[in-house]
């Protein structure tokens, strides 16, 4: 920010005011900028401003950047870097920088890892994600990120439900997964499709497989990174932030109905549909405004208590949170933060306060549901065991040490899980409101093995008091009260089908993307 420093360092000379008056009325009537005593910054945006108005340039920033705090200001590539690799060598102890690829034009695809074990998975403790500016001219969340990398680190030591966050969870954030869109947009501009689409002019939110519609769309290098970057990692959960709107989206984005997609605005519900309205919810209800359901404008559609289904909203092919999800079981939804897709950065701190608690409370949702661990008899973990909730069909995997999540809410269950050379085994469990249920399965070979004799049940540990399986690596910390994080206080709480069909369904699409986000 600008500070203007008074005058120092004058005398003034007293003398008769009809002798002052000469000297005060150039004064009074045009006062330069004195370069002896006037504050730098004053001259650089006095200049700046010169600058724009020859040029016909956009307005400088409403502050200039400080080199120790991040500013709410928009950051190009070059200073969004500079800032994750300063950020990664002042808290070496807490983030991990890393690119997941290149986009089309050679921007590094950062990603920063914020948490207690930012180099080393956690056996038993989740990975989940932030992912902003998959369309360019919509930067909000891109910075929203930045501003949430640094609450994190400087928040360690002083809040507790940080603290207790980055103690149990690993937070993988890539600011923006389309920087070359970005390059090109303008701010102050709400509306349209300048920016938006990478440098090939490929929108990044209709590039991924989709699961109701062949996508013929080609690959790009931006989405291809995100696909490889999630096959290697369990994400949990995950949000993917735009502008353009005021609501929490969830799945599906697409429907079956595939000629006349874009006039059936009904759900498309997935199985889990109860869990995702729940996280929709917990976004929007910790949002200063979210659900509220306001209308950004009078002709845009309001959004009861702040949260819609994608397809009912409107129907798209090769989303990237229906990939995640079908895919890798990963509960991705979308978050539209600002009604303008670029607004000036003098609003961006008003942002950030409406959204803090938003994106960290949406995080510790992570922690809610069941979580385990499935081994052999001889106690080692399965590798990419399939693990199924009876009568929810999309279905997840365990990771390299057999770990699984999933979020659901208080209720009674059952879990089905296969994996190839064991007998699949059906286990009934509940889910309570106060911390995750711990449950570890054990599975038997599929055939009679010699000396073992028949095959056992399953060996299972439901609570919070561990479980069967090996020692202490692959143990789950069996103390309960371990995820019951304290209150946080912050401020400001509160397919490319052919045909003319296909033609038609596509262009208004992408009207209604222009408009929406």
């Amino acid at each position: 920010m600008i500070l203007r420093t008074p005058l120092a360092g004058h005398q003034l000379l007293l003398l008769p005011s009809v002798l002052l008056l000469p000297l005060l009325l150039p004064l009074l009537l045009f006062r330069p900028c004195d370069a002896k005593t006037a504050n730098p910054g004053d001259q650089l945006q006095m200049q700046h401003h010169q600058l724009a108005a020859e040029q016909g340039l956009p307005e400088p920033r409403a502050y200039m950047p400080d080199a120790q705090h991040l500013d709410f200001v928009y950051h190009d590539h070059e200073e969004l870097t500079r800032f994750l690799r300063a950020t990664s060598a002042r808290y070496p102890n807490l983030t991990a920088l890393y690119s997941i690829g290149k986009s089309i034009q050679g921007r590094d695809l950062w990603v920063m890892v914020v948490s207690s074990s930012p180099y080393e998975h956690m056996v038993g403790k989740p990975d989940v994600k932030y992912v902003g500016n998959i369309h360019g001219n919509e930067p909000v969340g891109r910075e929203m990120l930045l501003h949430l990398i640094q609450y994190f680190v400087t928040s360690y030591s002083s809040d507790q439900y940080v603290k207790w966050l980055l103690d149990n969870t690993r937070i993988h954030i890539l600011p923006t997964m389309n920087p070359d869109g970005y390059a090109v947009s303008k701010e102050g501009t709400c509306d349209g499709g300048q920016g938006r689409y990478n440098a090939r002019g490929f929108d990044l939110n209709r590039n991924f497989p989709d699961y109701f519609k062949q996508n013929n769309k080609r690959g790009q290098p931006e989405t291809d990174s995100v696909k490889d970057w999630i096959s290697k990692i369990q994400f949990v959960l995950s949000g993917s932030l735009h502008g353009g709107a005021l609501v929490a989206s969830y799945p599906y984005d697409n429907t079956p109905n595939s000629m006349f997609q874009t006039y059936s605005a009904a759900p498309s519900l997935t199985p889990d549909d109860d869990v995702f309205k729940h996280l929709s919810l917990v976004y929007a209800r910790n949002h200063a405004k979210m659900s509220r359901g306001v209308a950004c404008k009078s002709a845009t559609p309001a959004f009861e208590n702040g949260i819609t289904n994608g397809a009912a909203w409107y129907p798209l092919t090769g989303g990237m949170q229906d990939y995640n999800y079908v895919w890798y079981g990963c509960m991705e939804i979308t978050l539209e933060i600002s009604c303008c897709k670029f607004p000036p950065a003098y609003e961006l701190k008003k942002y950030w306060e409406d959204n803090q608690l938003s994106l960290i409370k949406f995080l510790a949702e992570a922690h809610r549901g069941v979580q385990g661990f499935v081994f052999d008899p001889a106690g080692m973990p399965i590798e990419r065991a399939s693990i199924k909730i009876k009568g929810r069909d999309v279905g997840f995997q365990t990771t390299k040490y057999g770990e699984f999540w999933r979020i659901l809410l208080p209720g009674y269950y059952k879990v089905e899980v296969f994996a190839e050379g064991f007998a699949p085994r059906e286990v009934e469990f509940v889910i309570v409101e106060q911390h995750p249920t711990l449950l570890n399965v054990t599975l038997q070979p599929s055939k009679r093995i010699e000396g073992i004799g028949a095959m056992g049940p399953v060996g299972v540990s439901v609570g919070g008091g561990g479980g069967v399986g090996p020692g202490g690596l692959y143990r789950p910390i069996p103390a309960p009260q371990h995820y019951r994080p304290p209150v946080p206080q912050y401020a400001g709480a509160a397919s490319s089908d052919s045909g003319i069909f296909s033609t038609i369904s596509n262009g208004l699409n992408s009207l209604y993307s222009n408009i929406f986000g």
